[in-house]
C-alpha cells in the first residue's frame, strides 16, 4: 500500500528551518504547501532557492495570514523565538503543529501555555507536539529507551558537549563567551527560566518512572581563555569566559534522580580548566542495575557540511510529523506519541547537497 503524502508548511527558514524545508522538498512522502519567512528579503523567492534545491513552484511569503489560509496537514514551526499565540492560531486553522521550541511536556511552569494549546487543538481538531534534540530527545527518549532493559535505576546523567569554536554560532555571544568570568558567574547569560525549560524532559522521565521532580538545583562553573581565541565573527580575549559548565539536577524524594550536564566551550587547547567532559555530542549514563551508557558523538561529516546539531534538531520534529498527524487531537508528548515510524528516509543521497544559504537567525 502506498504511503500517505502529507501537505506541510515550513514556518521560518533559519538553520533548522532550512534543513527541514529541504527535506520536505526531497522526501516523496511530503508535499510542500507553503513557506513563511521572517526575512523580507526572502519573500517571493522560490522555496528551492532558499533550500538549495531545484525550483518547486512554491513561493515564500512573510504574510502570516497567507499561511493561515493555506490548507495543510502540518506546520513545522521553527522561528527564533516561540510564539504560543501564533501556534494556537495555526492549530485553530485546522493544521497540526510540530515545534522545536516546545512546550514538550506539561509542568506547572508551562501549564498556561499547554492549556492554551489544548484549547486550540479542541477547536481546530488538531494536535501539537514539541520536538528537538535537547529538550525533546537526548534527555527523555534516550534514557527511557535504555531504562526499558534495566532492573533498577538510581541516577540518570545526560551530558551535552558543544564545541563552539569548531561549530561557530550566534550562541557564542548569546551565552556570554568573552564576558568577565566573575560577572558571568554573578549574572549568567543563560536565562533564569532555562533550567525549567529543560525540566519538562526531566518531568517526563520521572513521571514515566512513577515519580515527580520535587526540586531543581543548578550549578555553574566557567573556564577562562589562556590566550586570545579568534572565531569568524569576533574574539574571545585572554582571561575572559571561554568555557561554561552548567549542571541542573532534578530531585525526587530527597535524592538526585536526573542531572543534566552542559559543557559549552571554545575548543580544548586554550581553556584554564580541563573538565574531561568527553567528546562533542551527547552521552547518557544511568547508575543502577545494570549500569548503562550510550554515546552519540558529533558526526565527522554531514552532507553539505551542515552543522550536525541543527540537523538533529530539525529531523527530530520532521520525522514525527506523520505520527502527530495521525494522533488524536490534543497536546501530544512523547508518552502519547510512542514510537514513531518516519517514511521516505530510505532513498538515495541527493545532489546538490545543502548549500551555505542558511540564515543565522535560528540556531539550535
Amino acid at each position: 500500500m502506498k504511503d500517505k503524502t502529507y501537505r506541510v508548511i515550513q514556518w521560518a527558514t533559519g538553520k533548522v528551518g532550512t534543513i527541514a524545508l529541504r527535506h520536505f522538498i526531497q522526501n516523496p512522502n511530503f508535499e510542500l504547501a507553503g513557506v513563511l519567512v521572517t526575512d523580507a528579503n526572502k519573500a517571493g523567492k522560490d522555496a528551492g532557492e532558499i533550500a538549495g534545491t531545484p525550483p518547486t513552484g512554491i513561493l515564500a511569503t512573510d504574510d502570516p495570514a497567507a499561511i493561515l489560509a493555506t490548507p495543510a496537514d502540518c506546520v513545522h514551526f521553527a522561528p527564533a523565538h516561540q510564539d504560543i499565540e501564533m501556534v494556537c492560531r495555526l492549530l485553530r486553522s485546522g493544521k497540526n503543529v510540530v515545534s522545536a521550541l516546545g512546550p514538550f511536556y506539561p509542568t506547572e511552569r508551562c501549564r498556561a501555555e499547554v492549556e492554551a494549546i489544548k484549547a486550540a487543538c479542541r477547536e481546530g481538531g488538531t494536535s501539537f507536539h514539541g520536538s528537538g534534540i535537547h529538550p525533546g530527545f537526548a534527555g527523555d527518549i534516550l534514557p527511557l529507551t535504555l531504562i526499558r532493559i534495566m532492573e533498577r535505576v538510581d541516577h540518570i546523567h545526560i551530558y551535552e558537549v558543544v564545541d563552539q569554536l569548531a561549530n561557530p554560532s550566534n550562541y557564542i555571544e548569546i551565552m556570554g563567551f568573552g564576558r568577565d568570568c566573575q560577572e558571568l558567574l554573578a549574572s549568567p547569560s543563560r536565562q533564569p527560566e532555562a533550567p525549567y525549560f529543560f525540566a519538562q524532559s526531566m518531568a517526563l522521565v520521572a513521571e514515566s518512572l512513577g515519580r515527580t521532580i520535587d526540586d531543581l538545583t543548578t550549578k555553574l562553573e566557567v573556564a577562562s581563555a589562556k590566550e586570545d581565541i579568534p572565531y569568524p565573527s569576533g574574539l574571545v580575549k585572554a582571561g575572559t569566559v571561554a568555557g561554561q559548565h552548567y549542571e541542573w539536577t532534578g530531585w525526587s524524594l530527597g535524592k538526585p534522580l536526573i542531572t543534566y550536564h552542559f559543557f559549552w566551550k571554545m575548543g580544548d587547547q586554550n581553556l584554564s580548566e580541563n573538565w574531561e567532559c568527553g567528546e562533542t555530542g551527547y552521552r547518557i549514563v544511568i547508575e543502577g542495575n545494570p549500569p548503562m551508557e550510550l554515546r552519540i558523538p558529533e558526526p565527522k561529516t554531514t552532507e553539505g557540511n551542515v552543522r550536525y546539531i541543527s540537523l538533529w534538531t530539525a529531523m527530530a520534529g520532521v520525522n514525527a510529523i506523520r505520527s502527530v498527524c495521525e494522533a488524536p487531537p490534543g497536546f501530544v508528548s512523547h508518552r502519547e506519541l510512542g514510537v514513531v515510524g518516519p517514511r521516505g528516509l530510505l532513498r538515495p543521497a541527493s545532489e546538490p547537497e545543502l548549500r551555505a544559504v542558511c540564515s543565522p537567525e535560528l540556531q539550535p
